[in-house]
């Protein structure tokens, strides 16, 4: 009975550390987007209103967020040019030095990318893949499809890791070796980020027919 109630215990504790990564994943992005953009309305706003107020000779209301929004925009816009887009990658390599700001960095950015991804770029179908072994199954996201000069289809199907879906692995599997389910991509990700606290029914019915 002792044992019994131990091993409770721990499942609870493991459930328990698994959410509050999750909360983590989700909460700590959002929070440091957040006051960068804070900081850096406050920073130009103390700059700017002091010059209108000499120009003008008044402050202007908003002038602050008017002018981080045309530098987020003026900031995109230099980024996707060609020569853009060698700097950014030339600093990305210098960030990536830093051992504890390059992991912050690149968690950051990849979970911003899979929010803002175009619609090219987002995953194309939630699918049911078996790994990482015969008979275990896991969520994967189809990212594209190819079909080679046999006829047959092959999927590049990515599987994140739980709690944080940002790391993962690239499978590339046949169409039969698949599930297709009518998933949502946002779905799949709440019962990937809660380490499968939050369940999805359609999942144990496909699992269930396939037996």
């Amino acid at each position: 009975m002792k044992h019994i109630k131990m091993a409770s215990q721990k499942q609870i504790g493991r459930k328990v550390r698994a959410q509050f990564l999750a909360g983590i994943l989700v909460v700590v992005p959002v929070i440091v987007a957040v006051l960068i953009l804070v900081w850096l309305f406050n920073y130009i706003d103390n700059i700017a209103q002091p010059v209108a107020h000499s120009l003008l000779g008044r402050t202007i209301p908003g002038l602050g967020f008017a002018l981080t929004v045309v530098l987020i925009y003026l900031t995109g816009l230099v980024a996707t040019s060609v020569i853009g887009k060698r700097l950014v990658g030339y600093i990305e390599s210098l960030l990536a030095r830093v051992p504890l700001f390059r992991y912050l960095y690149t968690s950051i950015k990849q979970i911003m990318v899979s929010f803002t991804a175009t619609s090219e770029a987002k995953f194309l179908q939630v699918v049911l893949v078996e790994f990482p072994k015969k008979g275990m199954r896991v969520l994967g996201f189809v990212t594209s499809e190819t079909r080679v000069e046999s006829g047959e289809k092959l999927l590049n199907v990515f599987i994140p890791t739980s709690p944080n879906p940002t790391s993962g692995y690239l499978e590339i599997v046949r169409e039969n070796d698949i599930i297709r389910t009518n998933i949502s991509i946002d779905d799949a990700l709440k019962m990937i980020l809660s380490a499968g606290k939050i369940s999805l029914k359609e999942v144990s019915d496909r699992l269930g027919a396939e037996n």
